[in-house]
């Protein structure tokens, strides 16, 4: 079966053939299919939408299985699901299950605009449920809920900011390899691994992570109304289980997601209510706790990691220790 799968793999690889997730044009088209709502459970008029946030926060669309399989953004995604709901009066409340440990600085930033854009307008309740672990880019959007439910178990924090690089120089140096840079601008290849930083370049690129997590330290503030010396305690980077974060104010209370639910009901004036997801075609999205992505699942040859690791350097709000954060 797995030489068949790479013979597949090989092909299609050869021949451009590229599959884009809930595609109804098969591997060649590029269109997406059209949202279509899926009750997970409950009863009555009145919906409840449960938004899926998982893995790493992009806003580009992500290729797995050697590029063949193309999914949508996670800030496309949760936009065009966003969207839908505002068309539909039925819904009267969201719940955004966040399972991230973060992700671009930027996509994490527009996550948490259109969730509180669509909060402001739609004059609807958001709820946060964080999963195990909903961390740096992962909380960051959560502030835009009007409550944050932590399930017993969640690892959540890391309010800090990373830039990952590495300076290879020396290793160059034992194998005969030089930095042959041409540049105009003294400070065009700032940050570059071919050579040590120069303690001004340093500055420069700390001043610029230092302000991200100024940026940062001010969404918290002011979506949990923390003052500045609990800020200052919750906001060196470290994270928390989910009691450390109830009794910090990071989060309202701790339960799991259908508490989450039931909170968002409860604000929305409900008793009932039924519990819809959408899914584009191809999806598997019809339990409580399933998320979105379809076939690309399936095929884990290329970790969500790897965005991390292409060309060009990164402002994160990420917790991934294993990359140095």
């Amino acid at each position: 079966m797995r030489r068949v799968l790479g013979v597949l793999v090989a092909t299609m690889a050869w021949s451009g053939c590229v599959l884009v997730v809930g595609s109804p044009l098969g591997f060649m088209g590029r269109d997406r299919a059209p949202l279509e709502e899926v009750k997970i459970e409950g009863e009555g008029r009145d919906k409840i939408l449960l938004v899926d946030v998982s893995g790493i926060i992009t806003d580009m669309p992500t290729q797995r299985a050697f590029g063949l399989v193309e999914e949508d953004s996670t800030v496309s995604r949760v936009e065009a699901e966003l969207t839908k709901a505002a068309e539909d009066d039925a819904v009267r409340g969201v719940v955004v299950h966040v399972r991230s440990p973060g992700g671009g600085v930027t996509a994490s930033d527009d996550l948490y605009r259109q969730l509180k854009r669509f909060r402001d307008e739609e004059q609807v309740p958001v709820i946060a449920a964080l999963g195990g672990v909903a961390a740096s880019g992962g909380y960051y959007l959560a502030c835009a809920a009007d409550r944050i439910v932590a399930h017993p178990t969640t690892v959540t924090g890391s309010i800090g900011v990373i830039m990952t690089s590495l300076e290879i120089d020396g290793l160059l140096g034992k194998i005969g390899v030089r930095d042959a840079t041409v540049k105009a601008g003294r400070l065009k290849d700032a940050g570059s691994p071919l050579r040590r930083a120069t303690p001004e370049e340093r500055a420069i690129l700390q001043a610029l992570v230092d302000g991200m997590h100024r940026r940062f330290k001010d969404v918290v503030r002011t979506g949990r109304s923390l003052d500045d010396s609990r800020l200052a305690e919750v906001s060196d980077g470290r994270v928390f289980d989910a009691d450390a974060a109830l009794r910090l104010g990071l989060v309202d209370e701790v339960g799991d997601l259908r508490a989450a639910v039931e909170v968002a009901k409860k604000r929305a004036g409900l008793e009932r209510a039924t519990l819809v997801r959408y899914r584009r075609a191809g999806e598997a999205a019809d339990t409580l706790h399933a998320r979105w992505q379809g076939p690309a699942d399936a095929m884990p040859w290329v970790s969500e990691l790897s965005l991390l690791r292409a060309a060009g350097p990164k402002f994160m709000y990420l917790w991934a220790p294993t990359i140095g954060d």
